[in-house]
């Protein structure tokens, strides 16, 4: 994955919808819609559904912001739990974790991140 996300300007489009102000279909908003989607990987199909009108956008900007903060959650959980198993010398316990987060992880980065742990706990 390795690539830029464009998460914060997602998230603005969010506390947009939040404090209820409407989502205009620009060209931009429905190109940082369709990159987001991937970044995500949520399908093509559910860009397309989601650009069909500001209120099927509202409902694909909720998903993939679900998506960032479940899954950054879940990431950051595992990592700080991971650590304390280390310094307990529970390497195994560690490694465990990240293959479970691995098992339910969809998002790609999220996924890199958590590859890399495990990968370092096996050196």
């Amino acid at each position: 994955m390795s690539e830029e996300t464009d998460w914060e300007e997602l998230r603005a489009l969010a506390e947009q919808l939040e404090r209820g102000q409407p989502l205009e279909l620009t060209a931009a908003v429905c190109e940082l819609l369709r990159r987001t989607v991937r970044q995500v990987a949520l399908s093509d199909d559910d860009a397309a559904q989601g650009l069909r009108s500001p209120s099927d956008a509202a409902t694909l900007v909720a998903k993939i912001s679900r998506r960032i903060r479940v899954g950054s959650r879940r990431l950051s959980r595992a990592i700080v739990d991971a650590s304390r198993l280390q310094e307990a010398g529970d390497t195994q316990g560690a490694r465990k974790l990240f293959e479970d987060l691995l098992a339910v992880e969809v998002v790609p980065l999220y996924r890199e991140i958590a590859q890399t742990q495990l990968n370092a706990l096996e050196q």
